[in-house]
């Protein structure tokens, strides 16, 4: 459908004004043809693969920039599950794989890889041991790339054995990575009901039933919506909804148009836009910023659910209506530390963690970005997944958990981990003993709700 002039002038008011740009291009590829008996030849089948198949992505969307005046933040890649690709190989040859990964996003110049990744809601591989075996060295060694793991899902239910064994995983890769305040944790995360076309990092990897290569994009955008709350401070909730509801349809028509032009001049399929308002730690780009517009004192005010889930549908009916194939997460994001809305308000006192866990129940994922003490046990982080993987499987929606136990702070400290990543005010958490619960293995069915056929 072609865009009219009043399309393009609208756009480039919200690119101008209010922040809109496309959070990333994320071109995904498949690896499984480069499997080889010999490490050596299966990393140098990766290189190559990935540097002939994405070596031009920064230049096309860098043009593609030029041509229509909007931004786009990050350009991404992601591949196939390294250890369905590569289960052949032990933890000390798929931390290889990962700096053979690093070393081809470095050269196509890409800012992360997604899928150093592993499938476990019902069952973990030798392969799939390996790699989480390999995950704290494998983020500790490299600069661009991130891990991701599904630990449940709605058919398959919970795997306690592997939620417990990632609580260590991400405490040793904290500590592994002190010298940056355990920064190896914000590129990991744990899912329940992972979607295999997600372009936000660091849950991004290339799902096996996904073409050869693909072009998928993620928008932005709540500085946009954020000026249309604002500017109708007494609209009843059935007009606001639909405010937000045309805003979004607009963003998602940006967001398609960049796609399917980056797509074209690589020559490559266009995928999905994935609908997500995905924060910044700029001022005026916050979705706790747009809950607040909407007449609530502060984010964890009684009230807040309710807001973000009305802004949560309201974002997804739009972008429905804008885009041929919406996918990916699709919804509002609400990572602590990537949103200063977010940030201010756990400082004064007003969002707790429980608050935070409530709202993953109608947010587009979960638990992200926060930050906790270093000391805490792998148990009470084990914990803390499962809760929020209980609510991804009971509602039949994606949840994740990004954690990060910052080594040496305690409550009421900061870390800053710059960029898109954001600063992030230590929280605290439920220090009661959960070691038994967590320790007792096996999986917890699946619910009722995943037995549909």
């Amino acid at each position: 459908m072609p865009w009219s002039s009043e399309e393009i002038l609208e756009t480039l008011r919200m690119t101008e004004v209010e922040h809109l740009d496309i959070r990333t291009t994320n071109m995904g590829i498949s690896l499984r043809d480069c499997q080889s008996e010999s490490l050596a030849k299966t990393k140098e089948a990766i290189y190559n693969k990935i540097t002939r198949v994405a070596g031009n992505l920064v230049k096309e969307a860098r043009a593609v920039e030029n041509e229509t005046g909007i931004r786009i933040a990050n350009k991404r890649l992601a591949v196939t599950p390294v250890a369905i690709a590569f289960d052949r190989f032990d933890s000390e040859g798929m931390v290889e794989i990962a700096q053979t990964l690093d070393k081809a996003a470095e050269a196509v110049g890409v800012d992360y890889l997604g899928g150093f990744s592993a499938l476990v809601q019902k069952g973990a591989t030798r392969g799939d041991l390996a790699l989480i075996e390999a995950i704290p060295q494998a983020l500790n060694v490299t600069k661009h790339i991130c891990s991701s793991v599904n630990l449940a899902s709605t058919k398959a239910g919970m795997n306690m054995t592997m939620i417990a064994k990632m609580g260590h995983i991400i405490k040793k890769t904290a500590e592994l990575t002190a010298d940056r305040n355990g920064i190896g944790c914000a590129k990991l995360v744990v899912f329940a009901n992972a979607v295999e076309d997600n372009p936000f990092i660091a849950g991004a990897f290339h799902g096996v039933s996904e073409p050869e290569t693909v072009l998928n994009v993620g928008i932005s955008g709540p500085g946009v919506v954020l000026d249309v709350v604002r500017r109708h401070p007494e609209a009843p909730f059935g007009e606001l909804f639909d405010l937000i509801k045309k805003t979004s349809f607009r963003i998602t028509r940006t967001g398609e148009l960049i796609g399917s032009r980056v797509a074209k001049r690589l020559g490559v399929e266009f995928g999905i836009v994935d609908l997500s308002l995905a924060p910044t730690p700029e001022i005026g780009d916050s979705v706790g910023d747009i809950l607040i517009a909407m007449g609530l004192e502060d984010v964890g005010a009684h009230g807040t659910t309710a807001a973000l889930a009305m802004l949560n549908d309201a974002v997804k009916k739009g972008g429905m209506m804008a885009s041929r194939y919406a996918g990916g997460l699709s919804g509002a994001f609400i990572p602590v530390s990537e949103d200063q809305g977010m940030i201010a308000a756990v400082q004064r006192g007003n969002l707790s963690l429980e608050k935070l866990e409530a709202m993953t129940c109608v947010c587009s994922v979960g638990l992200d970005m926060f930050a906790v003490p270093g000391d805490i046990s792998p148990e009470n982080i084990s914990g803390i997944i499962a809760d929020e993987c209980a609510i991804g499987v009971v509602n039949n929606k994606t949840t994740a958990v990004r954690i990060l136990p910052v080594p040496g702070k305690k409550v009421g400290d900061m870390v800053d981990y710059g960029g898109l990543l954001g600063s992030a005010p230590i929280q605290a958490y439920r220090k009661l003993n959960n070691s038994h619960f967590i320790n007792r293995g096996g999986r917890i069915p699946a619910p009722t709700q995943g037995l549909r056929n």
